[in-house]
């Protein structure tokens, strides 16, 4: 599994929070900048942004508990291994989001689910992963729209963006309501011999 911002409840309340805890706003175009604030812009993420990612990534854990287990080198972690792509998400100079691109790895569900809907193989997937929203940045979309940016990419490399979410977890809803399609339900083997049903979710067409 290529963890993202999906293995926990995360920032769901009671209003349009996501798992990423990001308005869901549209699935393209610019969120609406919250008073005051600069609008967001979405650039390719650089060795040099891993830092100000961390720290990011560390207010969320604290905050929502994602990732469920802290990474003894979570630099390492973002930067991960069969990276198609990453962006970042930033306003006022300051990293507030991210979102990954993977190669599908054997143990990937959803790009299996994708193989037997499309009749392609899974080898045109891209697996978005490592998907957050600090707390600084939330309530503007930012969720959907950097999700939507791994869509695009992964369609300008011939593939298709897809993902899991545990099925317990209420952010599914953030995907089906930005148009991104069910493939099904299965199960992934976790550490501790835990077994966690999952959705797997299709980018929908652009």
């Amino acid at each position: 599994m290529t963890e993202a911002h999906t293995d926990t409840a995360g920032d769901t309340g009671n209003d349009t929070e996501s798992e990423t805890g990001a308005g869901t706003g549209p699935a393209t175009g610019r969120p609406p900048a919250a008073a005051g604030a600069s609008s967001p812009i979405l650039r390719p993420r650089t060795a040099a942004d891993l830092e100000a990612c961390v720290a990011a990534l560390a207010e969320v854990h604290a905050r929502d508990g994602y990732p469920t287990r802290w990474p003894a080198d979570p630099a390492g972690w973002l930067a991960g291994t069969g990276v198609l792509d990453a962006r970042v998400a930033v306003v006022g100079g300051r990293v507030v989001g991210h979102v990954a691109l993977h190669r599908p790895a054997p143990d990937d569900s959803a790009p299996a689910l994708w193989s037997a809907h499309s009749g392609q193989g899974p080898e045109g997937t891209a697996v978005v992963g490592r998907l957050f929203v600090s707390p600084a940045g939330r309530g503007g979309g930012l969720g959907g729209l950097l999700l939507a940016e791994a869509a695009r990419q992964a369609r300008s490399r011939g593939r298709r963006a897809v993902l899991d979410v545990v099925a317990a977890d209420p952010a599914a809803t953030f995907y089906a309501r930005l148009g991104w399609t069910p493939l099904g339900l299965t199960e992934q083997h976790w550490a501790a011999g835990l077994v966690v049903p999952v959705r797997c979710y299709a980018a929908p067409d652009l």
